[in-house]
C-alpha cells in the first residue's frame, strides 16, 4: 500500500522560477509581450496541476479498493483522505470561480479563461478581489490559511512541511508592508488580468501538490503497526488437553502473527469451519485419544493463498472427584464427621454435594456428614458446574457405624502447666497430681479420633489390708469426698481401680464402659 515520496519535480521548480521572473518583469511595467509570457506560465501550471490531479485520483481509487477489502483497517485513513479531498476541492474550486469572475469582468460574460483578450486590464482583478462590498480577496486569504493549517496537521516530514508552508504562505513581503498593504492588496491591486489568473492557477497547483503529499502520507500510514515476520504457522490452543466425558473440548485456532483484522479461512477434516473468532468446540461423549486436524488459508493482496496445516491431540477421560472422610473410611452415626470433597480443575464454589441416609452441609474447609441409620450405607454424590451445565462427577458410599466405646482417663496438670491424661497401664501418677484432679473423663482418643464423652458416674475399688474390696461411688464425673480421703491414705506404690464408668457420647447414647482403669500412686 505504501507509496513513494512525492517531491517537487525539476519541471515544477522551473515553473515557479518563471513565475517569479514574470512577476518581477510586471513590476517594471514591461511590454505586452511579457504579458503573453504569463499565458505560457499559466498553461504550464495547468498541465502540471492536471497531472497532479490524475496522480491524486489514483490514490483515491487505491483507498477505495483498500476500503472494500479491509474496511476495519483502512477506515480511519480513508476517512481522513476524504476530508483532504473535501477541503482541497473547496479551495481549488474557489480559485477557479474567481478566475472566471475576473475574466468575465474584463472580457464580458463570454470571456474564456483559456483565451484572455484584455490581458493588461488592471481594474478587473482589483474590483473582483478588493471591492469594498463584494471583494473576495479576504475570503481567499482566510481559506488559504485554514487549508494550510489543516494540511500541515497531517504531514510529519519536516521538508515536506516547509515546502507546503512556503507554497501556501500569506505573509506580505517587506516591500508590501512598507506600502501598508495587506496580502490581498499586495497580490491583486492593479494586477493585470493575465497575472491575476496565473496567480490563482498557481494556487490551484499548490493545492494539488499539498493534497498529493498528504495522500501519500496517509497511504503509507495504512501499514503502520503491521507485524513483519519471516515465518507464519498455524496453531491450535486448547482450553485443556484432557476432557471429562460429556464435557466439551474447546480450542482457539490461530495463525501466528496473523493480522487481527483479516481472519483466515478454517478447514477441519477438509470441511470449511465458519467462525468469526476461530473458536472451536465439540461435545465429547466417549473416552479415548483424539486429534483435531485441519488447515488455514489466508488470501494475500497479490492474489496468492497461504495455507498452513494444524494438528492437536486431546484426551477424553471419565468424570472423577475425590471424596474422603477426614478421619477414616467410615462414618459414625449421630456424629459430625468431617468430609473433604474436591474435583480436579474445578473451584470449590462450583462443586455441589448431597448425601443419602443423613445430612451433608458445607463448612469452612470442607463438609460435615451426619449419618442417620447404623448399618445402612451413606452415599455422597458430587456434581460440578462445567461449561454452563451441571455434571455428576462421582458417587462414593460409606459404611455407617455407631461410635466405639471411649476410654476413661484422669486429667491432671503437670509441673509445666500442661494438661495431661493418665491412662494407667503400669505407669504411675504422683499423689499430688491425683489429689489435684477433679475427676475422670472419657473420650475416644486413638490418634485418629478425638471425641469427648460426658461421664455420668463411676466407682473406685480399693483393697484393705485384709484383701477386702472397698468400693466407693463418685459424685457424677468428679471424685467424691470419701474417694479423696482414701487417696490421701494411699502410700507409695499402692493401687486402686476405676470401673463401672457410665458415659454419654455426641450421639446421645448412654453406655457403661467395660474397660477398667488401674491407677498406681507414686
Amino acid at each position: 500500500m505504501a507509496g513513494n515520496n512525492h517531491r517537487e519535480s525539476p519541471r515544477q521548480k522551473m515553473i515557479n522560477l518563471m513565475y517569479l521572473v514574470l512577476l518581477a518583469m510586471l513590476a517594471l511595467n514591461v511590454s505586452s509581450d511579457v504579458l503573453n509570457g504569463f499565458s505560457l506560465v499559466d498553461e504550464s501550471l495547468n498541465r502540471s496541476t492536471n497531472n497532479a490531479s490524475v496522480q491524486n485520483q489514483t490514490i483515491y481509487s487505491n483507498f477505495a479498493e483498500y476500503m472494500e477489502k479491509n474496511p476495519e483497517k483502512v477506515g480511519e485513513w480513508h476517512e481522513r483522505a476524504q476530508y483532504v479531498k473535501s477541503i482541497s476541492d473547496s479551495l481549488y474550486n474557489l480559485a477557479e470561480e474567481l478566475k472566471e469572475r475576473i475574466v468575465h469582468r474584463s472580457d464580458g460574460d463570454d470571456g474564456d479563461v483559456r483565451n484572455i483578450e484584455n490581458k493588461e486590464d488592471l481594474d478587473a482583478a482589483t474590483t473582483v478581489m478588493l471591492s469594498p462590498v463584494s471583494g473576495r480577496g479576504g475570503e481567499v486569504y482566510d481559506d488559504i490559511n485554514h487549508y494550510r493549517e489543516e494540511i500541515l496537521k497531517m504531514v510529519t516530514d519536516t521538508i515536506k512541511r516547509r515546502i507546503i508552508n512556503d507554497n501556501l504562505s500569506t505573509e506580505v513581503p517587506k516591500r508590501g508592508l512598507l506600502q501598508g498593504k495587506n496580502w490581498q492588496e499586495y497580490m491583486f491591486e492593479n494586477t493585470p488580468v493575465v497575472a491575476a489568473v496565473t496567480l490563482l492557477t498557481k494556487l490551484q497547483n499548490d493545492v494539488r501538490y499539498a493534497e498529493g503529499e498528504v495522500l501519500h502520507t496517509l497511504e503509507n500510514n495504512i501499514d503502520v503497526g503491521d507485524l513483519r515476520v519471516n515465518e507464519i504457522n498455524a496453531y491450535v490452543i486448547p482450553n485443556s488437553q484432557s476432557v471429562v466425558r460429556g464435557g466439551k473440548f474447546a480450542a482457539q485456532i490461530i495463525l501466528a502473527a496473523v493480522d487481527s483484522t483479516q481472519r483466515p479461512k478454517i478447514f477441519i477434516d477438509g470441511k470449511p469451519f465458519d467462525s468469526e473468532t476461530g473458536y472451536y468446540e465439540a461435545i465429547c461423549n466417549a473416552t479415548g485419544d483424539y486429534t483435531l486436524d485441519g488447515y488455514l488459508e489466508l488470501d494475500h493482496g497479490n492474489g496468492e493463498v497461504l495455507r498452513r496445516d494444524f494438528s492437536q491431540k486431546y484426551t477424553v477421560v471419565e468424570p472423577s472427584a475425590t471424596v474422603s472422610a477426614t478421619l477414616m473410611n467410615v462414618l459414625y452415626a449421630g456424629y459430625d464427621n468431617p468430609i473433604s470433597i474436591s474435583v480436579p480443575g474445578v473451584p470449590n464454589n462450583r462443586i455441589h454435594a448431597t448425601m443419602s441416609n443423613g445430612t451433608l452441609k458445607p463448612v469452612a474447609g470442607g463438609y460435615i456428614a451426619r449419618p442417620a441409620t447404623i448399618g445402612q450405607d451413606a452415599e455422597i454424590t458430587v456434581s460440578a458446574e462445567m461449561e454452563g451445565r451441571t455434571q455428576v462427577m462421582a458417587k462414593h458410599a460409606f459404611r455407617v457405624r455407631s461410635l466405639p466405646d471411649p476410654m476413661p482417663f484422669i486429667e491432671y496438670t503437670d509441673q509445666d502447666g500442661n494438661v495431661k491424661r493418665y491412662r494407667g497401664g503400669g505407669a504411675a501418677i504422683l499423689k499430688g497430681q491425683l489429689l489435684a484432679s477433679e475427676g475422670i473423663v472419657a473420650a475416644i482418643d486413638d490418634g485418629l479420633l478425638n471425641i469427648g464423652f460426658r461421664v455420668i458416674s463411676f466407682e473406685t475399688l480399693f483393697f484393705d489390708n485384709m484383701g477386702n474390696a472397698v468400693p466407693e461411688v463418685s459424685a457424677g464425673a468428679s471424685f467424691s469426698a470419701r474417694q479423696k480421703d482414701l487417696f490421701r491414705k494411699l502410700s507409695r506404690g499402692k493401687r486402686f481401680f476405676i470401673r463401672g464408668v457410665k458415659a454419654v457420647g455426641p450421639d446421645g447414647v448412654e453406655r457403661e464402659l467395660t474397660s477398667v482403669l488401674e491407677v498406681k500412686v507414686q
